[in-house]
């Protein structure tokens, strides 16, 4: 049997959910995307302040992880963790600055269901982030998000075919297939996230 003495050190735990939070406020931003009422501009500098907050909060993390003697699990797991949770927020960003540049007006409709597994998948993360404490309840997460994963994935597919299919003029296709791939980048983040967090937990079990 492998005993291990943990730290009575929860630090670790509050800022990867106050990371985690980010994300859900990213995905937020991202949705405020698709109104075509929304400044553009605006929420170009809300993402861009948001990234900025998510940055803090991971050098928080790997400050923290360089100076703790006895971290509460491997420290490659903490720095890997807070890599992969930052870059979910780098491709979010990376988003909605695409569509500023490209100075795109209205999206298409069926970007919708992209975005909306994104706000599912980064709240659910959210929700995780306080169970590494304990290190249970945490499979349906993992679960969970793979399902979300290979939802968004269908639904890349159709995005990607339909701009394909003639409706949209060569440079438009370009532009909004960019956007489209940083939204899939961004799901594909947060399963990797997820991943991470299941290795974690079989290691810690």
């Amino acid at each position: 049997m492998r005993f291990r003495i943990r730290p009575v050190e929860t630090s670790f735990y509050d800022l990867f959910t106050e990371m985690a939070n980010h994300l859900v406020e990213g995905a937020n931003l991202l949705a405020q995307m698709l109104d075509s009422s929304t400044d553009k501009k605006a929420l170009g500098e809300q993402m861009r302040e948001a990234e900025h907050q998510a940055d803090e909060t991971t050098h928080k993390i790997v400050k923290r992880a360089n100076s703790t003697f006895i971290t509460p699990f491997d420290r490659e797991d903490i720095y890997r963790l807070a890599s992969s949770l930052d870059d979910v927020m780098d491709f979010m960003e990376e988003t909605v600055d695409l569509v500023g540049l490209y100075e795109l007006g209205d999206l298409p409709a069926d970007f919708a269901p992209q975005v909306e597994v994104l706000q599912r998948a980064t709240q659910l993360t959210a929700e995780a982030m306080p169970r590494l404490r304990t290190m249970k309840d945490l499979d349906e997460y993992w679960i969970e998000i793979n399902r979300l994963e290979n939802q968004g994935d269908r639904s890349y597919r159709r995005i990607v075919a339909h701009l394909f299919g003639g409706s949209y003029k060569s440079l438009e296709v370009l532009k909004l297939k960019d956007v489209v791939d940083s939204l899939e980048h961004a799901i594909d983040a947060l399963e990797s996230v997820a991943n991470t967090v299941e290795q974690i937990a079989v290691k810690e079990s």
